[in-house]
């Protein structure tokens, strides 16, 4: 993972200890969200299928809702004094999500694709919400917030799995 500037800052929000390990967990989050915003990309412009228009719309809903997510989140690292790194060499190696398939890709299979990517951003960000309690109040809402979102994002889209 890419080493966090420190900003000049002369009044710091946290604690050096509580903002080094808040923007730390901000950060992860960060490249999943970017990451998770290309992927979705990806199985916007592939998809496939009977259903594909309701599919590739709903596709462009989730993409702004991350993209609001990660622009929240870089926004709340730079708050704490921290330059976020959102390069695509660091979300290349730092991203939690599996790879997108090349090529086409059936509804069905766009749809467990697409899950699964949302299911480990949300773990990733649950876990980040369990530390950063004790850490940032403020950063934990807004993580609560961000998972708040993909959830309801998750639920629409597992519903269309049955």
């Amino acid at each position: 993972m890419a080493t966090a500037t420190k900003s000049v800052f002369k009044r710091d929000i946290l604690e050096t200890d509580a903002q080094g390990e808040t923007t730390a967990l901000l950060q992860s989050n960060l490249v999943n969200l970017i990451d998770l915003a290309l992927l979705l990309k990806q199985a916007h412009w592939n998809v496939l299928g009977q259903n594909f228009r309701s599919v590739h719309l709903q596709l462009d809903e989730i993409i702004e809702t991350v993209c609001q997510a990660s622009d929240d989140v870089a926004e709340r690292i730079n708050t704490l004094g921290v330059a976020p790194d959102g390069r695509s060499s660091t979300v290349a190696e730092s991203s939690n999500l599996a790879s997108y398939p090349e090529g086409f890709q059936e509804v069905s299979e766009t749809l467990s694709n697409v899950a699964d990517a949302l299911m480990t951003t949300i773990e990733s960000l649950r876990d980040a919400i369990g530390k950063l309690g004790d850490l940032d109040a403020v950063s934990e809402d807004l993580c609560i917030g961000v998972s708040a979102g993909l959830e309801k994002h998750l639920w629409m889209v597992q519903a269309q799995e049955a």
